[in-house]
């Protein structure tokens, strides 16, 4: 895609952005799950907050231990990768002191079978003081913020069955025209590694941070989210390419906000269970309150405009050892792990220059439980707007306390309750469960409803709901 096409199709996505935001036309949903990480869908409030909702912190995962490891080690990605989960992450270590590093930035392996215990197995591959006994699986350019990611693309060839981005600068002997860029790696197996090309592929921004690529099966290209200044401020840009090769020129990403803060890494990816939006733990970096970060959350439905969340996911107190310079960074990556269907894990690290090592810590979140529409005590209610659906039930992901409930209503254009699926018709869903079925009593045909502009009015007590989605029961 030219460059052209490329700021086209963001300017059609954006006009259609701000259409469904002011317009009374339908929004397919057909069976989507939909969250509450934006207000793409919502038309009134009555009595509801909507609340972030923190990672909640679990165990120690990995400690860079070492010689080649340290207490600067950094910029991790995690992917599953069939029955086996992948860690790549950077090796280096900072003496304070002689404020030097003291050997190297190489690129580290590791790898488990159910994200919880890591192995660091000997690899054989890359010379590290002597010896080839070691993790390492790259040396050469683009070690300090190499990323990698496994490649879904129907089309890719079985060499680069694996790709990463990584920073660097021409490696063309006598280049002098050239700039710092983003280098293209690929490989068959995730272990051993090589460049596509001797020159970077992307040179727009400012690269010092991890800058992240993945093959987008709905846009059907490779998109890449990478750092840049924007006006003095640290953002990030988004570019796309057909062959990870060639990519259009990057575009800043646009907020529902007028906030002016520093964003490190991004972690960008499509969202599993919802896919139609795209998720980030951007770092937000706070130079002047010495040099701490924190991760935050941000989401899009079209890769370009993003609705950021002012409050961290991971504070500083979860659980110790990141109030330091740089020593709360969420990795990249979003995993369930084997046997759970309620959780996601993610990881952050901590400990970042205190040494002699760092550390990386699992944090888990319900699926879809980023963002809840609360209620307290006092009954609140949630009106959708028009919306149009596919299926014959509906199911929500809902937590309330024992004397809480939630309630839905199906409304005609006018507000009017739908025979058969009023409040008063609708029996109470309570407890705690990621796909609690709606039910009305006398068991009306919701199917009848299907493709047939609706409202949808949630009346919620006491309790909170992350998600909902129209589905075909047998």
């Amino acid at each position: 895609m030219n460059r052209m096409l490329f700021l086209l199709t963001l300017t059609v996505i954006s006009s259609l952005h701000l259409r469904d935001a002011c317009s009374t036309e339908p929004i397919v949903i057909d069976q989507q799950r939909e969250l509450f990480v934006d207000d793409h869908l919502v038309q009134t409030t009555d009595g509801i907050t909507f609340q972030l909702h923190q990672a909640e912190p679990r165990e120690v995962i990995l400690v860079t231990d070492k010689p080649w490891e340290g207490n600067t080690c950094a910029y991790y990605t995690i992917f599953q990768d069939g029955d086996k989960y992948r860690m790549y992450y950077r090796g280096s270590h900072w003496d304070e002191n002689a404020k030097r590093a003291t050997h190297p930035e190489v690129v580290c392996y590791a790898e488990s079978t159910d994200g919880i215990d890591w192995q660091k197995p000997e690899l054989g591959i890359c010379e590290f003081e002597g010896s080839t006994v070691n993790n390492i699986v790259w040396n050469g350019v683009g070690t300090h913020n190499f990323t990698p990611f496994k490649d879904t693309n129907p089309k890719c060839k079985p060499e680069a069955k694996y790709k990463a981005l990584g920073r660097g600068r021409s490696l063309r002997p006598g280049d002098k025209s050239s700039k710092h860029g983003l280098f293209a790696f690929q490989s068959a197996d995730g272990l051993h590694w090589k460049l596509m090309q001797e020159t970077p592929v992307i040179t727009e921004g400012a690269f010092d941070s991890q800058n992240l690529a993945f093959y987008d099966p709905i846009q059907k290209q490779y998109c890449d989210y990478h750092r840049w200044f924007n006006q003095g401020v640290r953002d990030i840009m988004v570019c796309t390419s057909n062959d990870f090769l060639n990519w259009t020129k990057p575009v800043g990403l646009q907020y529902d906000d007028a906030r002016k803060e520093h964003l490190y890494t991004n972690a960008i990816q499509r969202y599993p269970r919802a896919p139609h939006f795209f998720i980030g733990f951007p770092t937000r970096y706070l130079p002047n309150q010495g040099q701490r970060v924190e991760p935050i959350l941000m989401t899009s439905r079209d890769g370009l405009h993003f609705k950021r969340w002012a409050e961290p996911v991971i504070p500083e107190t979860a659980p110790k050892d990141r109030r330091g310079n740089r020593s709360n960074y969420m990795t990249w990556g979003l995993v369930q792990l084997p046997g759970n269907q309620r959780e996601y894990s993610v990881y952050a690290t901590e400990a970042y220059y205190t040494g002699p090592d760092s550390r990386v810590r699992r944090f888990s979140y319900r699926v879809d439980g980023f963002v809840s529409a609360h209620a307290a005590e006092t009954k609140g209610h949630l009106t959708t707007r028009p919306l149009t659906f596919q299926g014959n039930a509906l199911e929500l992901n809902l937590v309330t306390a024992d004397t809480g409930s939630i309630t839905v209503e199906i409304q005609d254009l006018d507000g009017k309750p739908i025979p058969g699926f009023s409040l008063k018709d609708c029996e109470p869903c309570t407890g705690d469960s990621i796909s609690q079925k709606v039910v009305w009593k006398n068991n009306p045909e919701l199917q009848v409803l299907a493709d047939r502009p609706v409202q949808l009015k949630f009346a919620i007590r006491d309790g909170d709901l992350y998600s909902f989605q129209f589905i075909a029961q047998p």
